[in-house]
């Protein structure tokens, strides 16, 4: 598959091309809103061609794919664009600015016929599968969880991830890994609550506490622009837990990974050898569209997680719990 890179953001530079061309597939054109970026950045990364806009790349009959590492408020525009060319489309998380955008988006995709997937990476790690399975199978009943994603942001006041009209802060930028892992482990909540704070005065959250409630568990999630660096997840059980460390993108993905946990009385880590998730990542959307097959994280998963995180903005803003089946 050849891709066309939409930005030269540097998620696509450090971690997605390299991932494309482990799984064994090219980058054949980058584009930016600067032609003398893209040259740059194509020269540095061996990238065929460049361009200075991305109507130009969508042109590109060479490229069966796009990548799209665009600021999250614009990711809908030029994944229809895409699309509109024939292309299919990895986006960057999150897919769409709320879950009525999502859906939308899907369903353009649809009719265009082009696959549609978002790039939750950390999902085709295979520690990830793991944890899952252990929860599903050998875990209950599960009574709570928490997972937490957060970084200091600090020194760059014009950062995309300050933007409220670019659809950032720290609940859009990391949280929504959390939100994803716990729909992952423990299904869709009943009920959410949240609260947050904009430490920059900048119009986005920089920090979010949010608690989901299940029937006979609950669980809790963080993410911060504000705190040191943290990725885990932790579910408990009336027979045992289970923990992992480095969960989502972890510094030090070039050494093994591991999850722990605890189940009867009997405690066991398991570990990982060194696996690049942005290139599983890159296979599962490559086999998707060679058989025709709906991505793991396809739209309908980014309408479920995104009607989570609306319901814990609204939660934010009102001051009272969120029931999901009413927003549903």
């Amino acid at each position: 598959m050849r891709f066309g890179i939409l930005s030269t953001a540097n998620i696509g530079q450090k971690a997605v091309i390299p991932g494309i061309r482990t799984a064994g597939h090219e980058v054949t054109a980058i584009a930016s809103r600067s032609g003398e970026r893209a040259e740059a950045v194509a020269a540095d990364l061996d990238i065929e061609r460049a361009y200075g806009s991305y109507d130009a790349l969508l042109a590109d009959e060479a490229i069966d794919a796009v990548y799209v590492p665009l600021p999250n408020a614009h990711h809908d525009e030029w994944a229809r664009r895409a699309a509109d060319a024939g292309l299919d489309v990895l986006c960057e998380k999150p897919l769409a600015v709320d879950a009525e955008e999502a859906r939308a988006l899907g369903d353009y995709c649809d009719d265009a016929g082009v696959t549609l997937m978002e790039a939750f990476m950390y999902r085709y790690h295979p520690k990830t599968e793991r944890a899952a399975e252990i929860v599903a199978e050998e875990l209950g009943p599960v009574r709570g969880a928490f997972a937490t994603f957060q970084f200091p942001l600090r020194g760059r006041p014009d950062d995309i991830r300050l933007d409220p009209d670019l659809a950032g802060g720290s609940l859009m930028d990391v949280g929504c890994y959390a939100v994803s892992v716990l729909r992952t482990l423990l299904d869709e909540p009943e009920r959410v609550s949240a609260r947050t704070l904009d430490t920059r005065d900048c119009g986005v959250d920089t920090h979010l506490a949010g608690t989901f409630e299940y029937d006979g568990a609950t669980a809790q999630l963080s993410c911060s622009f504000d705190t040191q660096a943290e990725q885990r997840y932790r579910v408990e059980a009336e027979n045992g837990w289970l923990e992992v460390d480095g969960a989502f993108n972890p510094a030090d993905a070039g050494e093994p990974q591991s999850i722990t946990y605890r189940v009867d009385g009997r405690e066991v880590t398991e570990t990982f050898e060194p696996v690049d998730q942005y290139a599983e990542q890159v296979r599962h959307f490559a086999d998707c569209v060679a058989h025709d097959r709906r991505p793991r994280t396809d739209a309908d998963e980014a309408v479920a997680n995104m009607a989570v995180i609306d319901a814990l903005y609204e939660s934010a803003d009102t001051g009272e719990p969120v029931d999901l089946q009413a927003t549903q």
